[in-house]
């Protein structure tokens, strides 16, 4: 019966791909070294560990909306659910090396992708646990066994690979999730000023943010300090 054993070796961004997608290079080991096997239906679920990894002042602040204040982080940094992911290993006997694609979204809605983002430099403490299906020569022919879920790999990928990755696929741009009626209304704004791009639409918003901030901020003011008059 096949005893399966893996490991992480690598990973690298494609280069030529229709979205961001990582390759995992996975090494695949069978305890049991005599045995031909004739392939491997694999899956896997790969969960972020933020726990495993030391963060400063900056990624504090930037991680913020994930793990609220850092003094709640003893409750809150726990592990997330990145992605799942799945390939074919072909025939091997003892062990062998394949590729697991991993495509990536830089949809700044995604839990992870804030994670990511929210990251100056080091790594990204990842957990990859694999299931799936072995189909395997044995004395009467061929035989089915299934992955058992504690196969376990744990990993850490580079920050600047994931960077590397999104600069390539999304040059100085970002991707942000609007609901639908504030997308309409930005819509509607740029369209009746005929703003010809959505950068300028949030170049214009910008000052009258800034303004009504610090006209909100005057009013407090003058609150507190009527509050502190004598009487």
């Amino acid at each position: 019966m096949p005893d399966l054993e893996f490991s992480v070796i690598s990973a690298e961004a494609v280069t030529f791909a229709a979205s961001p997608l990582l390759s995992f290079k996975l090494g695949i080991r069978n305890r049991n070294r005599e045995e031909i096997i004739q392939s491997v239906a694999l899956r896997c679920q790969i969960q972020i560990e933020p726990t495993r990894r030391r963060y400063s002042a900056a990624e504090q602040t930037n991680l913020f909306e994930l793990f609220d204040d850092p003094k709640r982080w003893g409750r809150t940094l726990t592990s997330m659910l990145w992605t799942h992911a799945s390939t074919t290993v072909p025939a091997f006997k003892c062990e062998t090396v394949v590729d697991l694609p991993v495509p990536c979204t830089f949809d700044f809605n995604i839990a992870a992708t804030k994670y990511f983002e929210g990251l100056e430099d080091g790594v990204v403490p990842l957990n990859l646990m694999f299931s799936g299906t072995v189909f395997f020569d044995g004395p009467v022919g061929l035989l089915v066994e299934q992955i058992s879920w504690d196969k376990e790999a744990r990993f850490n990928l580079p920050v600047r690979v994931w960077r590397q990755m999104m600069d390539h696929y999304y040059p100085n741009i970002v991707w942000l999730g609007l609901r639908k009626d504030v997308f309409e209304d930005l819509r509607r704004y740029k369209n009746e000023r005929a703003i010809p791009t959505w950068e300028q639409v949030f170049a214009n918003l910008m000052p009258a943010a800034k303004k009504h901030k610090a006209a909100k901020k005057h009013k407090e003011d003058e609150l507190t300090i009527e509050v502190d008059l004598p009487s």
